[in-house]
């Protein structure tokens, strides 16, 4: 069959729904500044979508800085990869705060984070070395596992005895070819907003001999003390070999970092491919990322805020009998018992006759009769925002109970 041909017989599990869900369910367009209440097809909608965890996306020091950035440097400087032409002081001071911050002795700078993770998978582990990583791991993980030549085992998610039964199997494998074990997993998962078991992983290598991986991208200034991410929350970040975090979360920018010993970062600058052959992160971006990294240490008050919004929402939710899960950060799954077409009804109602916007995650990535509305809570949010959204729910599930939901698809006007 003709590869086009292919693609139009098939257009995937999510695709398939696109002739209806395109531009509202999928791919919606948010207009106006990055605010809890933003603007969808002509309406004011309370908007909990957004992974702002601090409300950096439109500080007015993060603002400033962007724009004198911009206007000092544009957008292109640096030219060149940074390897060849295109490094910096700057660049070079954002990995060494960055470093400092997570509490590791090296850092290097990453254009994207999902590009990141799998490039740095890649450059880690080669045909005589195992993989053994979390069954929900996302899917710059999985992707990045895809690419592995040697051999890989998955653990079920967070449950240390499964992980030691793959840590055996591994081993026997490793004793044989010489290789090395790397152990992949999360440090908040950003679908069920629980925090992986690290402390549970770094105490299994009293056992066994591996290195740790964690992306910690929603974890990385929204847990632990200081913002230092999950491992910092479960006293645990020594134990972590290699760590790993996106802009594109806490720091509302692009770009990411790995962070760990000195030797093994400076192995990762010369063998990532992503980043050897990939331009140098602009300045503007660098700038703006050394004045976000600044707020996240001078400013502890804007994850305190976070987690006043986050307790009354989880807390709320709980308290009106909703399932949220097992949560223990502040991504807040809501999870529901319906169909696809219950799903886009659901939606449907909550952003026209409630002014209420979360994302909406149904099959394949929950299972066929689940349907998942996750909210992200930031510091930014306001308890009466809480309010209004927890009584939206509240109505909306009543009617999911009554079978009021039509069965057909919801198609809205475009």
């Amino acid at each position: 069959m003709d590869l086009f041909e292919k693609i139009a017989a098939n257009r995937g599990p999510l695709g398939s729904h696109s002739h209806y869900a395109h531009g509202y369910f999928t791919f919606p367009k948010l207009e106006g500044e990055i605010e809890p209440r933003m603007i969808f097809r002509g309406k004011e909608v309370l908007t909990w979508s957004l992974n702002n965890y601090l409300g950096l996306a439109n500080h007015p020091e993060v603002r400033k800085a962007d724009a004198d950035a911009a206007a000092q440097y544009g957008m292109a400087l640096p030219m060149g990869a940074r390897m060849m032409s295109g490094n910096s002081n700057l660049h070079e001071q954002l990995e060494s705060e960055l470093a400092d911050f997570v509490q590791k002795p090296d850092c290097m700078l990453l254009n994207f984070g999902y590009q990141g993770v799998v490039s740095i998978i890649d450059a880690m582990v080669g045909r005589h070395d195992v993989i053994v990583y979390d069954a929900e791991s996302h899917a710059c993980i999985i992707d990045g596992v895809r690419l592995h030549a040697g051999k890989r085992f998955v653990y079920t998610h967070n449950d240390m005895e499964s992980l030691e039964k793959q840590l055996q199997r591994a081993k026997r494998i490793t004793d044989e070819t010489g290789g090395g074990v790397l152990v992949i997993t999360e440090g908040v998962f950003g679908m069920s907003g629980n925090q992986g078991n690290l402390r549970g992983v770094v105490a299994l290598k009293e056992k066994y001999e591996f290195r740790l991986f964690v992306d910690d991208a929603h974890g990385f200034g929204t847990m632990g003390a200081t913002g230092a991410g999950t491992g910092e929350e479960q006293g645990v970040q020594d134990g972590i070999d290699l760590y790993f975090s996106t802009f594109a979360k806490s720091m509302a920018s692009i770009g990411a970092f790995v962070a760990g010993p000195e030797s093994v970062i400076e192995y990762l600058r010369y063998n990532m491919r992503s980043q050897i052959f990939a331009k140098s992160l602009p300045m503007p971006l660098v700038v703006g990322a050394l004045k976000r990294l600044e707020l996240l240490r001078t400013k502890p008050e804007l994850k305190d805020n976070l987690w006043t919004v986050v307790r009354a929402l989880q807390s709320g939710l709980r308290e009106k009998g909703f399932n949220i899960g097992t949560t223990t950060s502040p991504v807040t799954p809501v999870f529901l018992n319906g169909q696809i077409p219950d799903a886009t009804q659901i939606t449907f109602d909550l952003r026209e006759n409630h002014g209420i916007f979360c994302s909406i995650v149904v099959y394949p990535v929950v299972p066929k009769g689940v349907i998942m509305l996750r909210l992200i809570p930031t510091a930014v949010h306001s308890l009466s925002d809480v309010d209004q959204t927890i009584k939206a729910f509240e109505v909306v599930a009543e009617k999911l109970d009554k079978g009021l939901y039509s069965k057909t698809e919801a198609v809205p006007a475009s």
